[in-house]
């Protein structure tokens, strides 16, 4: 979604820091080992780690517990492989300019960056030497096109989406993990809504779940919407959720899939102080249908993740703090205070989050 002076995606928050709630504890269908207290008492919580740096993290990719890749402001990309302990600098060279706000990495070694703008500052970077090197395979030459979010499949098959040119969002393909971008053709994409575009905020605006399904959130226009393609990208079928648009600080700004049918959305209105009403939203039939949450998130949220290994807590974060669920995203709990943009988990229990002031956490357990 374009800027107005400062990017849509910047957003202002506090610091501060309380350990996640027990109530972890109480979620009856989850994982034993992500929803029980530990033998010794210990409840999972937020642990930061020193990242060296202020840069706002609004990119994150889990690869596990002990490998996570950063990316944000000033051209800034950081990887870890030690669990958060170190951090290391590999920031693509002559990028300072650049705002980068998705990574999507496959292992320790193989990662993909996306730099979001105007114009030919929307742009792609992979690396396959854990950011040793770095080769640019996209630089967007429409100026109409804003580039947002990026999702892949399989470490080959991956999709970014551009906020809409000539009324219609754009589609980016790649079958090479991402050495090479197709435009896709827009026949099977639906209208677009005036004003409508998706919020580059977490990374999280383009999902994908299993080897062809994949979502589109929106926000700016009439109402909120969810596009869906069942083959990566080729058709799409729209509907609209329950988080409330109207306005081109408001939608639904982050997605969460944890097979093709179980969906949660969060959002809201993103500056600071202002209600965000109805910010949270569930599907059981694949983004076909949305109900709103029973109790949601009280503030505006930007990311939003499963679990590992449960069919009913997830995670859900933004500037004023972490809310959780335990029954599948129908009611939400305010369960930490400090401030994070995004979030990622991986089966082995490694739940990351990152945000403004170079904010970067690691759930333990």
């Amino acid at each position: 979604m374009r800027p107005k002076g400062k990017s849509r995606r910047m957003v202002s928050a506090g610091l501060s820091g309380v350990a996640l709630a027990a109530v972890l504890a109480a979620a009856p269908s989850a994982d034993a080992q992500a929803d029980s207290r530990q033998a010794d008492g210990r409840v999972p919580h937020w642990e930061l780690k020193q990242t060296g740096t202020d840069v706002r993290f609004r990119g994150l990719a889990a690869v596990s517990r002990s490998t996570a890749w950063l990316a944000g402001s000033r051209g800034t990309v950081l990887r870890t492989t030690d669990g958060g302990r170190s951090w290391r600098d590999v920031s693509p060279p002559g990028a300072g300019e650049l705002q980068f706000r998705d990574v999507e990495a496959f292992d320790a070694r193989r990662a993909v960056v996306l730099a979001i703008g105007e114009g030919e500052a929307s742009r792609v970077l992979r690396t396959e030497d854990g950011g040793a090197t770095w080769e640019e395979s996209f630089r967007n030459t429409d100026p109409k096109a804003f580039y947002d979010c990026m999702t892949f499949f399989d470490s080959r098959h991956g999709l970014a989406m551009s906020d809409p040119v000539d009324g219609r969002f754009r589609i980016l393909s790649t079958r090479d993990g991402g050495r090479s971008w197709t435009v896709l053709p827009t026949a099977g994409m639906p209208d677009a809504q005036p004003g409508e575009a998706g919020f580059a905020a977490s990374g999280q605006c383009l999902v994908s779940s299993g080897p062809g399904d994949v979502w589109l959130a929106t926000g700016g226009g009439a109402t909120a919407r969810v596009l869906h393609s069942a083959d990566r990208g080729l058709h799409w079928t729209v509907a609209e959720s329950t988080i409330p648009a109207g306005d081109p600080a408001r939608g639904v700004f982050a997605l969460a899939f944890r097979d093709r049918a179980h969906g949660l959305a969060v959002g809201g209105d993103y500056r600071a102080g202002e209600a965000s009403p109805r910010a949270g939203a569930v599907t059981r039939d694949g983004g076909r249908t949305w109900r709103h949450s029973a109790t949601p998130p009280p503030a505006y949220r930007s990311g939003v993740a499963w679990l590992p290994h449960s069919r009913r807590a997830a995670l859900a974060v933004g500037p004023t703090g972490t809310d959780l669920t335990t029954d599948a995203g129908r009611t939400w709990r305010t369960v930490d205070t400090g401030s994070y943009d995004t979030v990622d988990c991986t089966p082995d229990l490694g739940c990351w989050a990152a945000g403004e002031k170079g904010r970067a956490a690691r759930l333990e357990w």
